[in-house]
């Protein structure tokens, strides 16, 4: 069962990463703008994750662990869609 969850939110976040690196770039000068914050704003995201030791043993960091790998994945897949 949490296979099936930990998968959907790996494509959630794929699913978001897409939204939010392409709706800014309509115009085509905010790519990496749009990615900046992106990657800005997950980090902070896991600042307030591990920095916190009892906050890890919850079973919903997981879930947005994958949410976060797949948000990454989405921005890498866009930047060699762009490069091509």
């Amino acid at each position: 069962m949490y296979f099936n969850i930990n998968l959907l939110c790996l494509m959630l976040g794929f699913f978001l990463a897409n939204i939010l690196s392409t709706l800014p770039a309509q115009t085509g000068d905010w790519n990496i703008i749009s990615g900046g914050i992106i990657a800005t704003c997950n980090e902070i995201i896991s600042k307030f994750i591990y920095k916190n030791k009892y906050i890890q043993k919850i079973v919903t960091i997981n879930f947005i662990n994958n949410i976060k790998i797949g948000i990454l994945y989405g921005l890498f897949v866009d930047a060699f869609k762009l490069g091509s």
